[in-house]
């Protein structure tokens, strides 16, 4: 911590909360209100100095898109001869939801979540939302290039390996056909090609959801499987879609219905 810093922290009326924030980030806030917000659920709320009770919702929505930018960038420039497919993949192992939530953890970003309660339906997701709201207070607050200083040298740095990350094999079709089936949903991998170029259409209950493109039948599945479970993530129009039709291809047949009475007439 700097001399001014210091200077700062002497006359601060909630010096436990900076010195918190502090290890975490790397340097002094300056706008208390975007942290209290970034780290408030809606169960609980904060009422900032303009006398509105706000929460971490919309702030994790502008700390996605925030993060989701520095990771592109950072991943661009270090592989620079990488294709497409590979920096998407590298980049959606950084901003998953399971990363997010383990860097909370690991900070110590969760200690500091004000909630009443804790939803029952994945709980441990509170931390990896604040940790997005937090990627946007840090944007607020301090602007672009101190929030990618703080992912590049302070995340990347310390806490995730990006060769290692990068190059860990995840198993896409393995995670979707775990969802499908956890639904009862009917899935389908239709591909078409040959030698070094697949591509492959992925339908759940006969709604296409992803498009992948392979070396082998195998890269393609994983390919379509990845652009699904983002779309799944992101898109909730889309889900409707799929339990829509799931419900349309297994309801009754009131026709079927209507000739059995007649016959038993």
């Amino acid at each position: 911590m700097n001399i001014l810093d210091r200077v700062k922290l002497l006359f601060c009326k909630e010096k436990e909360f900076y010195l918190a924030l502090y290890r975490i980030l790397g340097f002094m806030p300056r706008d208390l209100d975007y942290y209290k917000t970034a780290l408030s659920h809606a169960s609980a709320g904060y009422r900032a100095r303009s006398g509105k009770t706000l929460n971490n919702e919309r702030m994790e929505f502008l700390g996605d898109a925030v993060m989701e930018m520095i990771v592109s960038e950072i991943v661009y420039r270090h592989y620079p001869n990488k294709r497409e497919g590979f920096l998407t993949s590298t980049r959606s192992k950084l901003v998953k939801r399971t990363t997010l939530n383990r860097l909370a953890d690991e900070m110590g970003v969760a200690k500091l979540i004000r909630a009443d309660h804790w939803p029952q339906s994945h709980p441990g997701n509170i931390g990896g939302n604040a940790f997005e709201a937090l990627v946007g207070a840090i944007y607020l607050d301090r602007g672009y290039r101190k929030a990618c200083k703080f992912v590049e040298k302070k995340i990347l740095g310390e806490f995730i390996n990006l060769e290692e990350a990068a190059h860990h094999e995840e198993n896409f079709k393995s995670h979707i056909l775990e969802w499908t089936q956890k639904h009862h949903l009917d899935i389908d991998f239709q591909t078409e090609g040959s030698q070094n170029n697949f591509a492959t259409t992925l339908l759940i209950e006969r709604v296409e959801v992803g498009n992948g493109r392979g070396r082998s039948k195998k890269e393609s599945h994983q390919d379509a499987a990845r652009q699904a479970l983002s779309r799944l993530k992101n898109d909730r129009n889309l889900k409707q879609q799929i339990y829509a039709a799931h419900d349309a291809a297994h309801a009754p047949d009131e026709g079927a219905d209507i000739e059995s009475d007649e016959a038993t007439e």
